[in-house]
């Protein structure tokens, strides 16, 4: 009773986001804004091309589908809501929307990096494996491969959304972050701590740590797979179908590697500019990696971009 009380105590969360910096906040809601607005057009160009074009009706091109609509669905839980702080002098969110802030952009993350490995799975089969192809990576296969990524996401930040919002918050409800970030909430908690570390340890190994080491050893097999290839132009052709797909990784497991391994300065001022600079990299992480997604596929990819000129083609004809 006494943790029930304590934690309806705090009705709303305060946002800091770049309140310490209120020259910098009109500048950033232009820059997030047309970002956003670039990550709804490629990632919906994307989506429609893999829908409605009959030769992407492939399973690399549903799984694609699928990454596209996460990255719509992973920037419309948090982007809206950091643009309006940026030009709200009271930043704050009630606290049932903080949870689900919180599932949502935890749910998308943890979907993303096994759709990756799934994607990764495809490539092997597609390379390594191509004459068996068509009965491995049947509609049957890998429909279910997408659903259970979402399915086991989705409860993943379920249990983990619980597992914060059932904490007591002894009236310090200041976020130093621009959303719900688990992490930064945690911090707010008046209570032991040590299940939810020891949940989202797991959570990392089982989302992150499980997924990279499948895409590894499947990129070990790929190559290994290509370099066998006798001619120079079927060895690029080889690594082009997997080119694109290796550059999302990379920018997306780089970038996370980037956020949470750099040390932490042990001197005030020092600590004050990390702060700032640790906030402006995960709100560019939470935009920049949705928006280079679409643009990587499209610029390395022939499929989709021959795709894209039939969908103008036949708009022109139709008009």
């Amino acid at each position: 009773m006494e943790n029930a009380s304590q934690t309806s105590s705090v009705a709303e969360f305060v946002l800091l986001g770049l309140s310490a910096h209120p020259k910098l906040e009109k500048t950033f809601f232009l820059l997030i804004l047309l970002m956003y607005l670039v990550i709804l057009l490629g990632n919906g160009v994307l989506i429609l091309v893999t829908v409605t074009v009959s030769c992407l009706h492939t399973p690399m091109y549903f799984f694609l589908g699928n990454l596209s609509f996460l990255d719509i669905c992973y920037t419309t839980s948090s982007v809206p809501l950091i643009l309006d702080s940026f030009l709200t002098p009271r930043k704050t969110i009630p606290f049932s929307a903080c949870a689900v802030q919180m599932f949502l952009s935890f749910a998308m993350g943890a979907t993303e990096c096994l759709l990756l490995g799934m994607m990764a799975f495809d490539r092997y089969v597609a390379i390594c494996n191509p004459l068996r192809y068509p009965v491995v990576m049947s509609k049957a296969a890998y429909v279910p491969m997408a659903a259970s990524s979402w399915a086991a996401g989705s409860a993943a930040s379920i249990v983990q959304t619980c597992l914060a919002m059932r904490l007591p918050f002894c009236g310090n409800n200041i976020i130093n972050h621009f959303t719900c970030e688990i992490l930064a909430v945690l911090k707010l908690a008046c209570a032991d701590i040590s299940i939810n570390v020891i949940s989202m340890g797991v959570t990392n190994v089982i989302f992150l740590a499980v997924p990279v080491l499948f895409i590894f050893v499947s990129y070990i097999f790929i190559l290994t797979t290509i370099l066998k290839i006798p001619s120079a132009e079927g060895r690029r052709k080889a690594f082009s179908t997997c080119s694109a797909h290796l550059t999302v990784v990379v920018v997306f497991y780089g970038t996370i590697l980037f956020m949470y391994g750099k040390p932490k300065s042990k001197d005030p001022l020092g600590a004050d500019k990390q702060d700032l600079s640790d906030k402006l990299i995960s709100l560019f992480y939470g935009v920049v990696t949705p928006m280079l997604n679409p643009i990587i596929y499209s610029l390395r990819n022939k499929d989709v971009k021959a795709a894209v000129r039939t969908l103008v083609i036949q708009k022109r004809f139709t008009q």
